[in-house]
């Protein structure tokens, strides 16, 4: 079985990675020097370039095996993958460039390494996608499985029970309980898998039965056994690990830190706490709003025209909301209503047939073309182009107190498009979901997934029925 060859699979996709880089190799040497579609003085010969191929092969599979990039990545997703093809192709050309200088090797067409360079992220990427895609299938039709034994019948264990099974994609499958308390479960879980003993039956179940992991699902009362339990594991070759009896406290993805040489688990960890995350974000908000400024410039002349002939007043509407830090800022809008009292529109929502809308108002909230001078507040940094809807300040005290974690939102800034927006929760929509969508997004945060959500939200369309 494949669980059981995983050196000889680390192997073969060293192997396939090297094949792959020298088959890239042979089209970026047709790309740039044979195609006659890009411009060059005059190539080396092949084999010198075949040369320095053969070195960055090399130095992409070292560093492949130094970046952990070939250990089993069921649970991970494919943006993890992503990122390291490019943290490895990245790394390996700085290297490779290094050792050109060093030999003095001024003569290698730089173009043609960038090249390189792209198409084996490229490639890679691809071929990769494609082995995860089809060991996914065969894992739904029963292959490729990894057994799983799960410590405690209680509330704890029938939840991961219950989770893993909405993901038969993953290819776990629970082999049984051990619970002391217990020896079957009651009628409304009698479809669950059987408790086949109790706790002290550990060793003598693993020697007879496969397992590849066993979860500890024990409440915090029995962490005097998790000692042995882990002890027993180790001696039996098997993967142990932990489910925290307070896990509904902690995040989708906790982060382990270390404080005066004692473990700790970081119960809220931000990817976008980083600096070298957040700079990457602010600068694709810099780049993505003056672009989008640029492209919208005509749009915004037609709708500031539009409103002034429609209607008396400013063309931009100033409202205070809450951002990044609980800081408030200006957020801007083309004004959609009639003018109304200073504050009014603060503490009142909009609604249906909202009888303050102007025509033309109307119809730019459906649209959303109402928000384009939000990319003026990404420009400002008070927004980003991706995170949670930022909400006015007297909402905001009373929704801190209605929601659990309302307030998780204002760790990072605030966006014109979120994870909750793509999904179809915007204007009159449940703002307890809407929450669930933002903590998940500000906790899986990644380059990525603001890409996958700004694409998500182009393709569902900025007409939103649920806009008043």
């Amino acid at each position: 079985m494949i669980r059981q060859s995983q050196r000889f699979l680390t192997q073969l996709y060293a192997i396939t990675d090297f094949i792959c880089i020298q088959l890239v190799f042979l089209f970026s040497w047709w790309l740039k020097f044979n195609s006659g579609w890009i411009p060059f003085d005059g190539p080396l010969p092949f084999k010198h370039y075949m040369l320095w191929s053969f070195i960055y092969g090399a130095l992409a599979i070292g560093i492949s095996y130094f970046v952990n990039f070939y250990t089993p990545k069921r649970r991970k997703q494919f943006s993890f993958e992503v990122f390291k093809i490019v943290q490895v192709h990245l790394l390996s050309l700085l290297l490779l460039l290094s050792i050109l200088y060093i030999f003095k090797e001024v003569d290698v067409s730089r173009s043609y390494l960038f090249l390189f360079l792209v198409n084996n992220i490229l490639v890679i990427s691809f071929y990769r996608y494609i082995i995860k895609l089809s060991l996914k299938n065969m894992r739904q039709k029963g292959y490729n499985k990894q057994y799983v034994l799960i410590l405690g019948a209680g509330s704890l264990g029938r939840k991961f029970y219950t989770n893993l099974k909405k993901h038969p994609e993953l290819g776990y499958e629970v082999v049984g309980f051990l619970d002391d308390y217990q020896e079957k479960h009651d009628a409304s879980y009698s479809h669950y898998k059987p408790i086949i003993g109790k706790i002290d039956e550990l060793q003598t179940i693993l020697n007879k039965l496969i397992v590849d992991e066993v979860i500890i699902a024990l409440p915090l009362d029995a962490h005097r056994k998790f000692g042995t339990i882990i002890n027993v594991c180790e001696k039996a070759g098997v993967k142990a690990l932990i489910i925290p009896d307070f896990y509904d406290f902690l995040p989708s993805r906790p982060f382990f830190d270390n404080f005066a040489d004692m473990p700790l688990i970081n119960v809220r960890d931000i990817p976008l706490d980083e600096l070298r995350n957040r700079l990457l974000k602010r600068a694709f908000d810099i780049v993505f709003s003056s672009i989008a400024i640029f492209i919208t410039s005509p749009v915004m002349a037609f709708i500031y025209i539009g409103i002034k002939i429609t209607s008396p007043g400013p063309v931009i509407f100033k409202q205070e909301r809450v951002g990044l830090n609980r800081r408030r800022f200006m957020m801007y809008k083309f004004r959609s209503m009639k003018i109304m009292p200073e504050g009014a529109s603060d503490t009142q929502w909009t609604v249906e047939n909202d009888p303050r809308r102007t025509k033309f108002g109307a119809f730019l909230r459906k649209t959303s073309l109402d928000e384009l001078p939000q990319f003026f507040n990404v420009l400002f940094g008070h927004m980003s182009v991706v995170g949670p809807r930022p909400e006015r300040p007297y909402f905001v005290e009373q929704f801190k107190e209605e929601i659990p974690k309302y307030m998780v939102k204002h760790h990072i800034r605030p966006g014109i498009t979120g994870l909750a927006q793509s999904n179809g929760l915007r204007g009159d929509t449940s703002i307890e979901e809407r929450i669930k969508h933002d903590i998940f997004y500000i906790e899986n945060w990644t380059f990525l997934f603001d890409i996958k959500i700004i694409w998500k939200t182009i393709v569902n369309g900025f007409i939103n029925k649920n806009a008043y």
